[in-house]
């Protein structure tokens, strides 16, 4: 059976409504906020912290969340690297069509490979990807441990756990970075509010 990739019968259609008549509709720019970390570097904390304060400004968003998506898109993907590279393209691929329909999309994932995040990036127009980099120390994230994954991976019960036994490769050139300051972590409303501003400077939050 031919795959999807090698088919030459298919054919973009296009449809009377489009992106900037949505976006005009929603008052607002379809984008992708791209947040990459550690486990327990405080990803998911943030997604939800800044999709409530757009939803408080009359802002349409989305997260897409790396381990909720496990458990239904990508639940025939495992944590080999082949497998991580597809559970990001398929994300981002989620992501380049919600942006397309004008929502701010955020996506919280771990995406520890710099190639996959830039192929993500590669999908939408440069200035609509905004990655967000969570650059906490691998001893505060081991600290918080709230799912207990990091006991497993030391013990080697977990093989291939980021941070431990493969690698976590940074952003080279992130839009943004979150990290401690003076050694305190910046609390959810404080790093939702630096995205928000990022946002509003860039024009994402409305449309003329």
């Amino acid at each position: 059976m031919a795959t999807l990739g090698n088919s030459t019968n298919i054919f973009w259609h296009e449809c009377p409504v489009g992106k900037l008549e949505r976006q005009r509709l929603l008052k607002q720019k379809g984008c992708v906020v791209w947040i990459t970390g550690l486990s327990g570097s405080g990803k998911s904390t943030l997604a939800c912290s800044l999709n409530r304060e757009l939803y408080t400004r009359g802002k349409l968003s989305y997260v897409l969340d790396g381990d909720n998506l496990r458990h239904g898109l990508n639940k025939d993907l495992g944590f080999k690297a082949e497998d991580r590279t597809e559970n990001i393209r398929r994300v981002g691929e989620v992501a380049k069509l919600f942006a397309d329909a004008g929502l701010i999309c955020i996506a919280s994932l771990i995406s520890p490979y710099r190639k996959d995040r830039d192929a993500c990036r590669a999908m939408l127009a440069d200035e609509n990807f905004i990655e967000v980099f969570m650059n906490m120390p691998l001893e505060l994230c081991e600290a918080r441990d709230s799912k207990g994954l990091y006991k497993l991976a030391r013990a080697g019960k977990i093989k291939g756990f980021t941070g431990i036994d493969d690698p976590y490769e940074p952003p080279l050139n992130c839009e943004i970075e979150i990290q401690q300051k003076d050694g305190v972590c910046p609390t959810p409303g404080d790093m939702a509010g630096e995205v928000v501003s990022y946002l509003e400077g860039k024009g994402y939050l409305h449309y003329q």
